[in-house]
């Protein structure tokens, strides 16, 4: 127990206080741990304070294994206690407990943050945010207020069945407003911009916990930061974001499998497609070095995926050269909108979404393809993953979006820094969980994000924060404006002095 080694008399002193002070003697064991809390002390002090509806969850309880289950197995937080709030009160209060018995805490909703800062937390309490999961769309539907708990594959198909359309991320599975803070990247991004872009404001729970609006009228700098920047801030619980009657109903897309002898030209094609960002905004692509054993057993595929805001025959002026590249396997439909993530690899029930495996990302962001790096990419992949079968599992991803809607937005009106890149590139490190092979890994990773990069001399090394390893420099994640990061660090300085939001990607 907390108090064994003291003497009787001591804690006989005490006991009238731990009540008020059930964490007296926790103290910190380095920057990041703190001693593991009673499940006794959490429950009686902070249970009477929650929402009927509010739940606390302890090790050893079945729903605690299943809410601290994440995406990536890689570089966990250890969580003491979970909140799984009834409302948005509840998180502004389990904050204000933590903060007065030293306890760090982390807001979760679908557990796919895998930057490897976020393994740094210990002994922590896990906020999970799913139940804030309402959506209502506003009487002049221009506008839904969205709960901070929603994730992509239930926005979509609840505006696409209300005749409506939003920005949102492209992985059905991930939480909306964890890529929102980041930027979120998407397929309507040639139309709306990015998801940051489309929120017209956010109730935030800050370090204090005190619940704020944050809007352009209300604390308008902190405005400015939410929007790319977001993690170090607070808590979104709830926010209203900008939506638009759906320009169609169903998508055309297109699937197209090459063998590695194809890829120099493939990947001339593509950028001919892209025209250095000019692509309309109908249009988007994205490629992987993927492994497929029912195609090949000795060379990773090539698989590319082009979708178009339309019908196919808008869409064949663009996808007819890669037809005639002789792909070895092909896929094209028209359907509706909602299920395109899944058609593309991207839903709920895809490998991409599954738990249970380590995930290592290292990205990079690009202006146009480098064709000898790309080869030279294919190349170490194939190489590496020969060598440690283990990584089999892994991905090379290259995003090409529109970026018509994103670079229509000035690069100064928000703290996402990275909008003259063109495309979003990344390795993907996947493999069952196994401490042996995490460094080899990150050797991967770095690796490839290397190729990339040297691939477009000249230009600074961009790392979208919503992919970030954990490794790279605040320049490359929030960008190498010094005027950013001073913007930046006196928000932090005036909004969170004490670092509370600093286990994702953190600037100070």
């Amino acid at each position: 127990m907390l108090f064994s080694s003291f003497p009787a008399i001591l804690l006989s002193l005490l006991a009238p206080f731990t009540v008020a002070l059930p964490y007296i003697f926790t103290r910190a064991v380095d920057d990041f741990t703190s001693l593991v809390p009673r499940a006794a002390d959490v429950q009686r002090q902070l249970g009477p304070l929650l929402s009927k509806g509010a739940s606390l969850y302890f090790p050893g309880n079945s729903q605690y294994e299943n809410l601290t289950d994440r995406w990536s197995a890689y570089a966990k937080p250890t969580i003491a206690v979970v909140l799984e709030p009834e409302n948005s009160q509840d998180v502004a209060t389990t904050v204000t407990f933590a903060n007065k018995v030293g306890m760090p805490f982390l807001a979760v909703n679908k557990g796919h943050g895998s930057t490897s800062t976020i393994g740094k937390l210990r002994n922590g309490i896990e906020i999970h945010i799913r139940a804030l999961n309402k959506i209502v769309i506003a009487k002049d539907g221009n506008s839904a207020a969205v709960g901070g708990g929603i994730y992509n594959g239930e926005l979509i198909p609840t505006l696409w069945s209300n005749g409506k359309a939003s920005a949102s991320g492209s992985c059905d599975c991930v939480g909306l407003m964890g890529a929102g803070l980041g930027g979120g990247h998407g397929r309507y991004e040639g139309f709306y911009g990015l998801l940051s872009d489309n929120i017209i404001d956010a109730e935030v729970v800050l370090a204090s916990g005190s619940m704020v609006t944050v809007s352009p009228n209300s604390h308008s700098d902190l405005w400015w930061g939410l929007r790319g920047a977001g993690h170090n801030f607070g808590i979104v619980t709830q926010f209203t974001l900008k939506i638009h009657d759906y320009p169609v109903s169903h998508w055309y897309f297109a699937i197209f499998i090459f063998t590695q002898d194809k890829l120099e030209a493939m990947v001339t094609q593509v950028n001919k497609m892209m025209g250095n960002g000019g692509q309309p905004k109908e249009l988007m692509n994205y490629f992987v070095y993927a492994w497929n054993p029912a195609i090949s057993t000795t060379e990773p595929i090539i698989e590319l995926i082009i979708m178009y805001i339309g019908p196919k025959s808008d869409a064949e002026k663009y996808t007819a050269p890669f037809f005639d590249l002789k792909p070895i396997f092909t896929n094209d439909s028209s359907i509706p909108y909602p299920e395109i993530g899944h058609a593309t690899g991207l839903g709920v029930t895809d490998f991409s979404c599954a738990h249970g495996y380590s995930r290592i990302q290292y990205p990079v962001g690009l202006l146009t393809y480098n064709v000898t790096a790309t080869r030279q990419v294919y190349d170490l992949f194939k190489n590496t993953t020969v060598e440690t079968p283990g990584f089999n599992l892994s991905t090379v991803a290259f995003e090409g979006y529109s970026v018509e809607g994103m670079k229509a937005i000035p690069a100064a009106s928000s703290a996402y820094a990275h909008r003259e890149d063109n495309i979003l590139a990344s390795i993907l490190a996947v493999y069952p969980p196994d401490p042996s092979l995490d460094a080899a890994a990150a050797v991967f990773g770095k690796q490839v994000r290397n190729l990339l990069h040297a691939g477009q001399p000249g230009r600074p090394l961009n790392a979208y924060v919503n992919y970030a390893h954990g490794d790279e420099t605040p320049e490359m994640m929030y960008g190498y404006e010094p005027w950013r990061l001073e913007r930046l660090r006196s928000l932090k300085g005036k909004y969170d002095p004490d670092g509370r939001f600093n286990w994702y990607n953190p600037f100070v």
